[in-house]
């Protein structure tokens, strides 16, 4: 039985195809693996033999060959770098074809996306094809980043132009949020609800839905934003280093700035996008906007494309010691060292705290100032013009902001940051400068309102059609900065808040410096424990910081080893092993839901949680060794532990199997400071619990940690009695030292290394007492910090732990 589209859920749809295996069709299709989906992948069959096809002497009727393009893209997935899966061996999950033998297979998926290159005739010939075969209900979209969805169906049939809409996702698709969906006039409303729900909720996507007008909206607002960067910066007679040093993090914006993503995106791509706005545009000012750049031009004629082909406004060359960044010299439009940019301004806004600030430091500092004038500029020129595409290329000013943060990563959109300079001030500022300001803004302020935006309780509204609109929330998202603008904060140190995220749960966030952890949130979470205890159902550990948690505060713990204050050392380990012990024993719920990176101090601070929900994109890994140290907060404790879970679960039922197998793996993990490259990986490593899980949606974390605090506490939750571990002894020791001496016998390791992996396995197998002993949690504690201690005073760590402070990177030393 068919069924509709208006019938199904994100849920059912299991197969998918892709068709094109380049570089987005792959990413696409590695994705859809990643949210469990059986991906078939589809590409043109090879008209030509490559020379390792003629040696084993295979012809172009060979299934082998006829099916090459898209079997070798599956190959590069479990290699490729980033990586665009979450773990390799889904590669299972993808199965190659080409479209000549198996196009009718087309006919047995839920959703087909076209991702071939970006040629009008060619997609239209790739939808021929699907029209032909595909079932009345399938799904089917294309991947283009922005050409002309009603083009491409122009002759296709009512079924399919019903069925049909652009998803265009971001490069890389594992890792940018963004997805636009474009519909047109014939796509149903059902259609267009199906493909948004599965974006967000199964590929835990942002999407906002775009016109149907040239490059949609966030390559057609970025793309404007880099020509006028390109056209200032010649104005205001800015070198290449001076533009990137203004327009990235100072601007809220990434450290890639402006010319050095120029560089990634590729300078014939960026022409490509402004051609077709160019093109497409009937508006004369429009087209005179997107005239090409002869700068851009000039480079690309010379071959200088960007990344791609090693040279383009940056070029890495080999010096006498390593790789170095050169710079283009736009006077002579050849290369030179690279150079540092200061000046007071910028200064100003690296002290500010938060994009908003940083972007009203840079320019109220000194407006007079040239760097200050050029930002403010481009600044100008970008807010007029996406205020002069609200109906254009989006109806709402909040899908324009989302598809700027999610699609470029700017940390504010358009209208956000408009709010953030004053919005009345600056459309002052911009009538005295003679600018044009659009209707409806000018309207706006005369009606009295100051912003676009503004926070009514725990929601944000913002203008639409001349009044307050409620802004669309994610479904299942629970947002931290909405309930504390909404004082929903129970208790807060300079480290971290205790927020109420209702049905009488906290939160505890996390928001000092990198969210390492130091005294300020060890309080926090000894305050939060007693609170919880006396008043809440349960706890969930979480922020919205761009990690969860890099660590503990290593200037602090370096400061006191260089001073020799070893007992100032030792009260911040107790500390920190006190207050994950208290995590751990509380009389109430405490799950985890970490993301991004994780590391050293942040996972032990996730693994006294009784459940720690995983986000797909969670860095993981206990690290302290990269810096000279072991696990001292409770991890080297916690990783004994599961050892011997572990050995007790896979016995008999009688008595527990050899430990040894069980804590080598983690040994080595440790060791070697493994980090995962996702929240599946985890378990790769050997840090994932059984009651531990991975969510697709990242921002559904905190959603999803507190309904397991509630499912716990309905479960009549009691907190765990402290349990002996049962350790492998100065005999386990033994076996992990000998495989340490190979390591270093080899090369492979050096001495300081050996010193460290010799500690860690000290505490890991127990010390030196008897095989399978069973010790307290606190006798393991007392071994990390002993050893801790220890490690602290060496040289060599301090050298570690100064190199890692002043450069963010490991020392083999």
């Amino acid at each position: 039985m068919t069924i509709k589209a208006s019938q199904k859920s994100a849920g059912t749809i299991r197969r998918a195809a892709v068709i094109g295996s380049g570089v987005m069709g792959a990413g696409i299709a590695a994705h859809l693996a990643n949210a469990g989906m059986h991906v078939l992948l589809l590409d043109v069959a090879p008209t030509a033999l490559t020379a390792a096809e003629e040696k084993l002497g295979l012809t172009l009727a060979d299934a082998k060959v006829r099916s090459r393009l898209a079997t070798e893209a599956i190959a590069r997935m479990s290699k490729s770098q980033p990586a665009q899966l979450y773990d390799p061996s889904w590669t299972e999950r993808i199965t190659p074809g080409n479209l000549t033998d198996h196009g009718a297979l087309l006919g047995d998926v839920d959703w087909i996306i076209e991702a071939v290159v970006e040629r009008l005739d060619i997609k239209r010939g790739v939808l021929a094809l699907i029209d032909s075969v595909r079932q009345p209900e399938t799904i089917v979209s294309t991947n283009t980043s922005g050409l002309s969805a009603a083009a491409m169906t122009e002759g296709r049939s009512e079924g399919l132009r019903r069925h049909f809409a652009v998803t265009h996702f971001f490069n890389p698709p594992r890792y940018m949020k963004l997805v636009e969906i474009v519909p047109t006039e014939d796509t149903a409303p059902e259609v267009v609800q199906l493909l948004r729900e599965v974006c967000e909720k199964r590929l835990g996507k942002g999407v906002v839905i775009a016109k149907d007008t040239p490059n949609f909206i966030a390559n057609r607002i970025g793309t404007f934003g880099m020509l006028v960067t390109l056209e200032e910066m010649l104005r205001f007679g800015l070198t290449v280093e001076e533009v990137d040093a203004l327009t990235g993090p100072a601007m809220g914006r990434p450290k890639t700035a402006t010319l050095r993503m120029v560089d990634l995106v590729g300078l014939d791509t960026l022409l490509h996008v402004v051609d077709n706005v160019r093109e497409r545009s009937i508006d004369p000012y429009e087209q005179a906007i997107f005239t090409r750049p002869r700068l851009l031009e000039q480079l690309a004629e010379a071959g200088r494309l960007g990344e791609k082909s090693g040279a383009g406004f940056y070029r890495k060359v080999r010096g006498e010691s390593g790789s170095e960044i050169e710079s283009l010299k736009l006077d002579t439009l050849e290369y030179g060292p690279k150079r540092t940019v200061s000046s007071p301004v910028i200064e100003a806004s690296k002290t500010a705290k938060g994009a908003a600030a940083k972007v009203k430091a840079l320019l109220r500092t000194d407006p007079k100032d040239r760097y200050a004038q050029f930002a403010w500029s481009t600044i100008k020129k970008t807010l007029l013009y996406s205020a002069a595409q609200v109906g254009v290329i989006a109806d709402s000013i909040s899908d324009i902001d989302r598809a700027m943060r999610w699609g470029f990563n700017w940390e504010l959109g358009p209208f956000e940051l408009w709010d953030a300079i004053g919005l009345a001030a600056s459309v002052k500022q911009m009538q005295e400068e003679g600018e044009a300001i659009p209707a409806w803004v000018t309207a706006w302020i005369e009606g009295g309102h100051e912003s676009f935006y503004r926070q009514e309780g725990m929601q944000r509204v913002y203008v639409s059609a001349g009044e307050y609109r409620l802004e669309e929330q994610e479904e299942g998202v629970i947002s931290l900065t909405a309930l504390k603008a909404s004082g929903k904060t129970v208790l807060a140190t300079s480290g971290a808040s205790l927020i109420d995220i209702g049905d009488d749960v906290v939160c505890l966030a996390f928001h000092s410096q990198n969210n390492a952890i130091g005294g300020d949130i060890l309080t926090a979470i000894r305050q939060s424990a007693k609170e919880v205890s006396q008043n809440w159902r349960g706890l969930v550990l979480a922020n919205e910081g761009r990690n969860f948690c890099v660590g503990a505060n290593l200037m602090l713990l370096l400061m006191e080893a260089q001073s020799g204050e070893w007992d100032e050392v030792e009260d911040i380990i107790r500390f920190f092993q006190s207050s994950m012990l208290e995590l751990k024993r509380l009389d109430r719920p405490v799950v985890a839901a970490p993301h991004r990176m994780t590391l050293g101090g942040g996972v032990e601070a996730c693994l006294p949680a009784d459940q720690i929900i995983y986000s797909p994109e969670t860095y993981f890994g206990l690290v302290e060794t990269g810096v000279g140290l072991i696990p001292a907060g409770g991890g080297c404790k916690e990783a004994a532990a599961m050892a011997a879970e572990r050995a007790l679960v896979s016995g008999n039922g009688k008595q527990p199997s050899d430990l040894q197998p069980y804590l080598n793996a983690l040994f080595e993990t440790i060791a070697l400071a493994k980090t995962s490259a996702s929240g599946y990986e985890v378990i790769r490593l050997g840090l994932m619990r059984p009651q531990d899980k991975v969510i697709m949606r990242q921002e559904a974390r905190i959603a999803e940690a507190k309904r397991a605090v509630l499912e716990l506490d309905r479960a009549g939750y009691s907190a765990p009695a402290e349990a002996r571990t049962r350790v492998a002894g100065r005999e386990g020791k033994a076996v992990l030292k000998v495989a340490v001496q190979a390591m270093r016998l080899s090369g492979h390791i050096s001495e300081h290394d050996a010193l460290i992996a010799g500690k860690l396995a000290h505490v890991l197998a127990g010390g030196d007492i008897k095989p399978g002993a069973e010790v307290s949690e606190q006798y393991l504690l007392d071994l990390e910090c002993e050893a801790f201690l220890s490690l602290c005073g060496e040289r060599k760590t301090q050298e570690r732990m100064s190199h890692m402070l002043a450069t963010g990177k490991p020392l083999r030393n």
